[in-house]
């Protein structure tokens, strides 16, 4: 029977348009742009100069910062520009330019490891080394909540929900990548010192679970665990109450009820790192929307502008309202085809005017949707009230820094209130104020 948490909100799925889809490899741009910042954590610094020659996969950037990952080249070629350019989520970043030279020359540092030989430190190492972060979203580094569970985590939770809308790359990455995210797993299994981990899938991924299973194989110690589709089934604290019965509390951790969460390619990049030598450098990015003539799964690498993914899709077939990275509830708009795909990339959405288009907001009708939709307990109604007038300390009460911004309640919402938005601002007015 197919498990699922209190609240949440069951939007259209809309993936047919690529979930049937092959992950088809999209040939590298002739200049890839890395921001020195795709993560959760402190800024990289630059540690090329321009006019450098780098080879794929050598390491352009890194930080003394313990909550940060390293970033690499993800072509061979001549670094031509170091400088402020526009990121993704909006402002302007440090941003290293390499122009291809389509040798895909690979740097020395690339080799396959014996990782059944290798401590748990050292795997940590490799991972860090990496620059792998979470691709679930949120783009934490990963070494750092691997090492942060060091000896609390009793509970390895592998999300493969996948439950936004139109998203299919994690599917797709099951059913034709299996054997990496199993190898990644046991990798997981091993520095943890556990003897078990289990899969959480939502059952409209049928096709995966034999694959699944067959890439398991005759294992006992990894177990597939059905789940209900219903967003945001994957949101971290909701999978692990799901499948441990155990409620993270306010402002804690996983790590901190004994349980950690790792995104299906999540762990076929920590398999990759250590097994072949191979950094952090591509993602599987679902290329949909009404607007886009011919949506696709393409495996691209880190730093290639949104407009070749936009070409190989055949373009536009109607001038899109919207463009988003991410998934059409907690995506950011994109106001530039120049910006690049970055590690916590995902899905290129583009709506048309039907989709897309702008409604204005009325008031709170005081009906109730939001709160029976809230997966985190809490009273959108009156967080909203409250961050309106600006009364933070109300908005603090209420929880509001428990909000995982998912916007089930805004889908809910028959006033088409701004209710995330609201609650966003609110976040930051309060953590600006514990700051100073």
């Amino acid at each position: 029977m197919a498990n699922t948490f209190r609240g949440g909100a069951h939007p259209d799925a809309q993936k047919n348009a690529t979930s049937h889809k092959p992950i088809e490899e999209l040939k590298a741009a002739g200049i890839v742009v890395l921001p020195v910042s795709m993560h959760t954590g402190a800024t990289c610094d630059p540690i090329v100069k321009l006019g450098d020659i780098v080879d794929l996969g050598q390491k352009i950037a890194d930080s003394s910062a313990f909550i940060s990952a390293p970033v690499h080249a993800t072509v061979s070629g001549k670094i031509i520009a170091i400088e402020p350019r526009l990121h993704p989520n909006g402002l302007k970043t440090t941003t290293i330019v390499i122009q291809n030279d389509y040798e895909d020359r690979l740097h020395p540092s690339i080799k396959p490891r014996d990782y059944e030989h290798l401590t748990g430190d050292e795997l940590i190492g490799i991972i860090r080394e990496a620059g792998i972060v979470g691709h679930g979203g949120a783009a934490f580094p990963t070494h750092v909540k691997i090492k942060s569970g060091i000896g609390k985590v009793n509970s390895l939770i592998i999300n493969a929900a996948e439950c936004e809308p139109y998203i299919t790359s994690d599917h797709r990455i099951l059913l034709e990548h299996a054997d990496e995210v199993v190898g990644g797993i046991t990798i997981l299994m091993k520095i943890f010192g556990l003897n078990e981990a289990t899969i959480g899938i939502e059952t409209n991924k049928q096709d995966a679970i034999p694959v699944l299973k067959e890439a398991i194989g005759g294992r006992q110690d990894i177990k597939i665990f059905p789940l209900k589709p219903k967003y945001p089934q994957g949101a971290e604290k909701q999978l692990i109450s799901v499948i441990t019965g155990r409620e993270v509390p306010s402002g804690a951790l996983p790590a901190d009820v004994g349980a950690a969460v790792f995104n299906v390619d999540t762990c076929g990049a920590v398999y990759r790192a250590v097994s072949q030598g191979i950094p952090m450098m591509r993602r599987v990015v679902t290329v949909s929307g009404s607007a886009i003539a011919n949506p696709k799964n393409l495996d691209v690498r880190i730093g290639t502008p949104l407009e070749k993914l936009i070409e190989a899709t055949g373009g536009f077939k109607e001038e899109p309202n919207k463009v988003l990275m991410g998934g059409p509830m907690m995506g950011v708009a994109q106001f530039s085809l120049e910006v690049p795909v970055i590690k916590g990339t995902n899905a290129i959405l583009a709506f048309s005017d039907e989709e897309g288009k702008h409604i204005r907001s009325t008031s709170c009708i005081r009906c109730g949707k939001c709160v029976n939709a809230c997966p985190m307990n809490l009273v959108p109604t009156y967080l909203y009230l409250y961050s309106e007038n600006e009364k933070l300390e109300e908005c603090e009460r209420y929880g509001v820094l428990d909000c995982i911004e998912c916007g089930a309640c805004n889908y809910e919402c028959p006033a088409r209130l701004y209710l995330v938005q609201s609650f966003r601002m609110a976040k930051q007015r309060i953590l600006e104020a514990r700051r100073k």
